[in-house]
């Protein structure tokens, strides 16, 4: 009796996660990139640094490894187009321009890996290396 019940408990937990995914998608992949300095030059003058980790959503069709394998190539494209061009917000100098690095980032992929392997930049997080002794930003911060 005992030998049935862990024959069926076992039959059950086998199971579970086959069923489980039926009648779901799977989920897309991604590809993580671990933090990287990006520059916040005001006026010609390096007032701080914005540390930034990112995932990457790749198409369905795209393999993971392959893109891991890239994943240098992509940090270092954002870093010259950080320096090139500072990813400076206005409003904020502890703070990066998301959307417009987020895009770069975008254009940079697809000239590395090809169009539509990447199809999103999800920021997961940005820190500052400093908050205090910033200069004043040239644009007031939006009224919440």
């Amino acid at each position: 009796m005992r030998r049935a019940f862990l024959l069926a408990v076992l039959a059950v937990a086998l199971a579970g996660p086959a069923a489980a995914s039926e009648g779901k998608p799977a989920p897309s992949p991604t590809v993580l990139i671990s933090p990287l300095a990006l520059p916040i030059v005001v006026d010609g003058k390096l007032v701080n640094y914005v540390f930034v980790s990112m995932r990457l959503g790749l198409s369905k069709n795209a393999d993971p490894d392959a893109m891991r394998d890239k994943v240098p190539y992509f940090r270092d494209a954002l870093v010259r187009a950080g320096h090139r061009t500072p990813f400076v917000r206005p409003d904020n100098y502890a703070a990066i321009d998301e959307p417009r690095m987020k895009a770069v980032l975008m254009r940079e992929v697809a000239a590395i890996v090809g169009p539509g392997v990447v199809v999103s930049v999800n920021i997961l997080r940005a820190q500052p290396q400093r908050y205090d002794g910033l200069p004043k930003p040239k644009v007031r911060p939006a009224a919440n």
